[in-house]
């Protein structure tokens, strides 16, 4: 039985100039609309670049096929969770629990920005999850937050830390997830980040703890 081919997601090449910048920036704001509005079911290559007002040409000269262009949109999203991971938590002047409670308050108000755009992500990733892009793309961000979990547990056992940093990744994209799905007020937000982060810096201190 042959094995599925898996779809070519990098893009076909990096614009260079002004104008061919400006032309990806208005294919990828074009994406976000088609996605949000047709969902991915509906996501062909046409209907982005009816929606940018440019050919479809146009629009292959850098992106070879629909799933090379969801994925852009996705790893930018994964790059940036990385930016705001390393911002947040490489931030030594501060202890680890003042970071992790600043992280929950900044993870959730993004996921609840960010809703609509990546539930319907989520029913486009079967296009491009297993692709090596996207395994080197998530590799990033989960690298940054072990080293965390390495500084905030020092005197634990490798298998520990590992379990606390899968439990609170797990945690934060599960349940920020399901929060997202209705629409919040800042209040509400706040509200239920500052609940969140109080559980989860229990938990990491309750670990660090001698």
């Amino acid at each position: 039985m042959a094995t599925p081919r898996t779809p070519q997601v990098s893009s076909r090449k990096a614009p260079k100039q002004a104008r061919s910048n400006a032309l990806v920036a208005a294919v990828l704001d074009a994406a976000v609309q088609v996605l949000t509005s047709e969902g991915a079911g509906r996501f062909t290559m046409a209907r982005v670049a009816e929606r940018a007002g440019v050919s479809v040409g146009s629009l292959y000269q850098y992106f070879p096929n629909k799933a090379s262009i969801l994925f852009r949109l996705q790893s930018d999203e994964w790059h940036r969770t990385a930016d705001l991971l390393r911002s947040i938590l490489e931030d030594g002047a501060s202890p680890p629990t003042a970071r992790l409670r600043t992280l929950v308050h900044a993870f959730i108000r993004s996921e609840c920005e960010e809703a609509p755009v990546r539930l319907a992500l989520a029913d486009a990733a079967p296009l491009y999850r297993d692709a090596p892009e996207a395994l080197s793309a998530r590799s990033e961000s989960a690298s940054i937050f072990r080293s965390f979990i390495d500084e905030a547990l020092p005197g634990t056992t490798e298998g520990l830390r590992r379990q606390a940093g899968d439990l609170i990744k797990m945690t934060l994209s599960r349940v920020g997830s399901s929060f997202s799905e209705l629409p919040r007020t800042d209040p509400e937000i706040d509200d239920f980040a500052s609940a969140l982060a109080d559980m989860l810096c229990a938990y990491v201190e309750r670990l660090a703890a001698p």
